[in-house]
């Protein structure tokens, strides 16, 4: 018969792999309640605003990321050198501060204004680390949401140039080509964020999934880019990088680190009573990337000389982000707010 301490590991071990996570939703092209969402009440104003007394944002103890953070990437499948740099400069946008106006680090501003129990702010500093390529595929062209986590052990333990092990202030950003299938892509998610479980890692490390939907879902996951087959008579935007599947891939990436900074570990800042299903402070903006943005409509964004659309400037290009819940003033707020 099992020691009673074998049997608390055996179990403990089960239910981590039986309890599939529900991680954070990525971009989708229409506000989608979540299974927690039935204490949050929205107005009619398309803003979403609302009194803390309606959207129930709450700070459970748990850490966030106060120190410098630091982006490890996972590309995996086949990317385009052109494709890499736009995601690279994006992250690389988070703390550059002499971006033109409105800019990415203006939005990180938003995420900052999160804090741990002692006070403390989550850090002005993201920069991109390490990165590992994974051209070939290794666990397949489909992925579930446990097997994600068995592509970041392999990033994390290669016998050439693993990606360095940081579970206090390094996230995990695992990026599926266009050929890649992940476990509810498309009809429930185009990325999400979690933990990786040590039974299957060997540490827990924060980590987020975002896919290239150019040859899936543009329509659902690149979103106003692309257009779903649903909604007749409505023309997509230019996208501001040239590349639909990334430049909506773009958003995801924004939507799921901002959550990973201020819920890395899903007990820190987040709304709903279940932290396995979070409503977090991105997820109570979606599809809101301008003044007056709500349901369909994206909100008053920004048009370029060559006809693309953005909303905010990074290093030396642009970017369309979905804006973040300010706990401060209690509504969704961006760089490119015309009261701003």
């Amino acid at each position: 018969m099992p020691r009673p301490s074998l049997l608390l590991s055996l179990l403990t071990l089960l239910t981590l792999l039986t309890a599939a996570p529900l991680p954070a939703i990525g971009y989708r092209p229409l506000p989608h309640l979540r299974p927690n969402s039935s204490d949050l009440r929205f107005g009619d104003s398309k803003k979403y605003e609302g009194s803390s007394d309606f959207v129930h944002l709450r700070y459970h103890m748990g850490p966030v990321l106060t120190g410098s953070i630091t982006v490890h990437t996972i590309w995996y499948g086949q990317w385009q050198k052109s494709q890499k740099k736009i995601i690279r400069e994006f992250i690389g946008s988070f703390s550059a501060v002499n971006a033109k106006h409105p800019s990415v680090a203006g939005w990180w501003d938003t995420v900052r204004l999160y804090t741990d129990q002692t006070g403390a702010n989550i850090s002005r500093t993201v920069r991109l680390g390490e990165q590992k390529n994974d051209r070939f595929y290794s666990h397949g062209k489909s992925l579930t949401r446990l097997s994600i986590q068995s592509v970041i052990e392999s990033a994390v333990t290669a016998k050439t140039k693993p990606l360095p092990i940081n579970p206090s202030n390094g996230l995990y950003l695992l990026l599926t080509s266009d050929d890649v299938y992940v476990e509810d892509f498309c009809g429930q998610v185009c990325g999400f964020h979690y933990f990786t479980f040590p039974s299957i890692v060997g540490y827990t490390l924060p980590f987020a999934w975002v896919g290239n939907s150019a040859k899936l879902c543009p329509g659902i996951c690149a979103y106003p880019f692309a257009v779903p087959e649903y909604m007749q008579g409505l023309k997509p935007l230019k996208s501001p990088n040239g590349d639909v599947g990334v430049d909506g891939m773009i958003s995801v990436i924004g939507h799921e680190v901002a959550e990973l900074a201020t819920n890395p570990l899903v007990n820190a800042w987040y709304a709903g009573q279940d932290p396995v299903a979070p409503v977090e402070i991105a997820d109570l903006c979606e599809g809101i990337y301008g003044t007056g943005g709500g349901g369909s409509y994206t909100g008053q964004l920004l048009n370029g000389k060559d006809g693309a659309t953005y909303n905010m400037n990074g290093i030396r290009r642009r970017y369309l982000v979905q804006w973040l819940w300010n706990h401060v003033v209690s509504y969704c707020t961006g760089p490119n707010a015309l009261d701003q």
